[in-house]
């Protein structure tokens, strides 16, 4: 039985523009307008903007928000005040991490969580699912569109003043109501824009109207590699803990948070494999799935490109912990052929001042 592709509320917009559209998630998204390549070299060097409204939106609240979401994310939560967001994880028992996502504090007993499209509906019945007496969680994903507009000119094109990154503030951009998100998943500055699902399309066109270049799926993937920022389901998952999967940094283990003794237990002995970042040496470019090889034993491509920046294939691999200092040479299976690379420091790609 074929599955219905959902659409959001740019659909029509994409469609008139031109853009190759691919099924994702359960959604019919964007993968490119013009291309991978200059897409991407817009966002790294003016401003793109991404239609990134297949997200999810879980709300929060009651005198109890708190407490439950500090029980159920990897980060101290108790750290938010009004106007603040925070990268965080929902983990199991084991320490797996069943979604990464961004949690913003609305007010004192309310909050907003951003989730990954393809966990959804995984992420709202597992928050939901530890819910206590004096909290309620909501899937309120279908009320909003998400624009995520990124790059050195960004704030410029959109007329908005510099904020501190993970804050959040609301206001208006030509006309439409918008809570302006500093966050976003390029490694440039920029903002994640929420409206109302019936502003998209006029938000859209205002953003494009300023000279931001419309970007595709294909984009953001290259984009967050060359940053080295893990993506759920290929780098990251339910089968891999956060400390291997090099996630410690929002894992606040005092706080104990659900699979936060398996994840100490990890911590003090040191976890067997790590997910590295990796640049090729040799001419090749990485693909998720390819064998990597080293002096310690094997590993495995999780995600892999041609960085559109460097000009190189990059990738992202789990290997045993032993070879996985930067510098260290790995070589990963290119369809059959050897191919030299080396473990690279994050993040892969880095702006010249």
């Amino acid at each position: 039985m074929q599955t219905t592709l959902r659409r959001t509320p740019l659909y029509e917009r994409h469609v008139a523009a031109g853009a190759r559209l691919v099924p994702f998630a359960g959604w019919e998204m964007p993968v490119q307008y013009e291309g991978v390549i200059p897409e991407h070299r817009a966002v790294r060097t003016d401003a793109g903007v991404f239609d990134v409204s297949h997200m999810g939106e879980l709300e929060v609240e009651g005198p109890k928000a708190e407490e439950l979401l500090q029980h159920v994310l990897s980060n101290d939560v108790t750290k938010l005040a009004p106007g603040d967001a925070q990268y965080t994880l929902l983990t199991n028992d084991e320490g797996g991490i069943v979604d990464d996502l961004i949690v913003y504090r609305i007010d004192m007993h309310r909050y907003l969580v951003v989730v990954n499209a393809s966990n959804r509906k995984v992420a709202f019945e597992w928050i939901a699912g530890h819910e206590l007496r004096g909290s309620d969680v909501r899937d309120v994903s279908d009320d909003y569109a998400l624009l995520a507009v990124q790059g050195p000119r960004a704030l410029e094109r959109l007329g908005l003043p510099k904020a501190k990154a993970f804050t959040w503030s609301m206001g208006e951009l030509d006309g439409v109501e918008v809570m302006i998100n500093r966050t976003g998943y390029t490694g440039e500055e920029g903002v994640e824009l929420a409206c109302m699902a019936d502003d998209a399309p006029t938000l859209w066109d205002a953003i494009v109207a300023r000279g931001v270049t419309p970007c595709g799926l294909g984009a953001r993937d290259t984009l967050r590699l060359e940053v080295c920022y893990p993506l759920h389901g290929n780098d990251i998952g339910p089968q891999w803990d956060a400390i291997s999967s090099g996630l410690a940094w929002v894992c606040a283990l005092d706080t104990g948070f659900i699979g936060s003794a398996a994840l100490a237990e990890v911590k003090a002995r040191g976890p067997e494999r790590k997910l590295v970042p990796f640049r090729m040496i040799e001419q090749a470019i990485p693909r998720q799935g390819m064998a990597i090889a080293a002096q310690a034993g094997g590993g495995e491509v999780t995600s892999g490109s041609l960085s559109p920046m460097l000009g190189v294939g990059i990738g992202l691999g789990y290997v045993p912990a032993s070879v996985s200092a930067p510098g260290t040479e790995l070589t990963v299976d290119v369809r059959g052929r050897p191919r030299r690379g080396v473990v690279a420091r994050k993040p892969i790609y880095e702006r010249e001042e």
